[in-house]
Parts: structure tokens; sequence; C-alpha cells
């Protein structure tokens, strides 16, 4: 059976793809796709395959707007960091999901599970009516850090955190009180665990809590150089794609 996986982050990508196969060696892997855009083009102009595992945020939204640029006919298993309240609502569609971090017997029931609905004459649950269920479904958002340096270890809460930032290849939190520490989370992993309110990613090394925005300047006609609070030395400006989203996060409608 040809099985497509829509998975943004490699990792989780290759391990579930290594997983399949070990459970399914017949399976074959149409394609590993890393965002929205290239998910809607590639259902286009696919043949549809047999089964879709898909994790639902993306690097570039909810990979629910998927649904609303092509019609997917094939059964999907979406994986998810979703809280507890949104693993019901799986649940009660009767949708099967896989909660990261995978684990194998998971897949293994949620393969099964496929299999005895492609082989009964059961009719899957409604897809929209998961997806409202879903997004009504309050999301949680990381509320503390534990900080591991040297033989120590501390918490931060997530109020008393200003930004996270990228130098030389470690992710750092910075606080409100001026204090960095290096993370061992990526700003891609960050990202997603943020309430999308008060943090913003404004380039590939920077996420930004919106009151440590101390000044703003114009850069250039589109881009945006930020003072941040506490100051950092090292250049923080808007990277060109993210500029129109930025100001519409700070409340720029036009």
């Amino acid at each position: 059976m040809n099985i497509l996986i829509i998975e943004d982050e490699e990792p989780a990508a290759a391990r579930l793809k290594r997983m399949i196969l070990e459970i399914e060696p017949e399976a074959r892997i149409a394609a590993v796709i890393v965002s929205i855009r290239s998910a809607v083009s590639w259902l286009k102009t696919n043949p549809a395959p047999a089964l879709i595992f898909q994790d639902i945020q993306l690097a570039d939204g909810i990979s629910f707007e998927i649904f609303n640029q092509v019609d997917v006919q094939s059964p999907i298993i979406f994986t998810t960091a979703f809280d507890e309240y949104a693993i019901q609502a799986f649940k009660v569609n009767s949708i099967d999901y896989l909660l990261k971090p995978l684990k194998k017997e998971d897949l293994i029931k949620a393969i099964n599970k496929f299999k005895k609905l492609k082989n009964s004459a059961t009719t899957p649950p409604d897809l929209e009516d998961l997806i409202a269920t879903l997004k009504g479904a309050e999301k949680k958002y990381k509320s503390r850090f534990l900080i591991r340096y040297a033989d120590h270890i501390k918490k931060v809460d997530i109020n008393e955190v200003a930004y996270f930032y990228t130098q030389d290849k470690i992710n750092y939190l910075r606080t409100t009180a001026g204090q960095s520490y290096p993370i061992e989370y990526n700003l891609d992993t960050i990202e997603k665990t943020m309430d999308p309110e008060k943090y913003f990613r404004i380039n590939r090394q920077f996420i930004i809590g919106i009151d440590s925005i101390e000044q703003m300047f114009a850069f250039s006609k589109s881009r945006v150089k930020i003072k941040l609070k506490p100051s950092i030395d090292i250049e923080t400006i808007v990277s060109t794609d993210r500029s129109p989203h930025f100001k519409a996060w700070l409340g720029d409608e036009s």
C-alpha cells in the first residue's frame, strides 16, 4: 500500500517511516511532505494514497488548511502533541491518532485499526466534524522551562522569558532580567509550543515576546529593525517573508 507522510520535522518523519516499514515491509512511502503548500500540490497531482500520516502543526500553519484547498479521500492518521481534551476529540470521532513521541505499539494499533476499517463496511467519520471539534479545543502552551546548567536545574516561568535566540549553533532563552541560558529545544520546536499572541518568530535566529520590543525602526521598505529589552549585541531584523505577519501580530490590519 502507498502511504503519504506529512511531517515537517525531519527526525520525526524518518522515525515514522522506519517504523512503518518495520511493521509493514510491503508498504511503500509515496512521499514525505513538509508543508501545507507542498501537500496540496502533491495531492492534486498524484493518485490518492491508501493512507496518510499527517502532523497537525506544520511550519506554515495548521494542516487542516489542506482540506480547504484539496478534496482528500484517503483515510488519515493524525500525529499530534495536543492536550488530553483534543485527544478525546479524536476518540469521539473514531479517527486514530499517534501522540508524539511516537511509540511502535501505538503505530501497530493504528495500522490495524485502519486495516479493519478498510475491510469493513463501516463509514469513516465525517472529517469536517473532527476538524470543527479540534479547532474548538483549547491548546495548552508551554508555561515554564527547566534550565540545566553546570550541576544546577532552574525553573523559568514563561512570563519571565523575554525572547529566544540562536548563536553559534546554540539555542538560548533570555529572561526579562537579562540572563541567558542554553536550552535543549531548537527554535522550530519552541515556536510550536508558544502562545502565538505573545511570541513571534521574526527570523531564523529569534523568537521574541511582544513585551520585549523596546523600539522599532524602518530598516527598508518592508523590513523592520527591533531594539530588544533586555538588549543584546545581535542585530534583530524581521525577515522579509515574515514582515506582513509581524505587522498583523502587532495589530496592524493595513
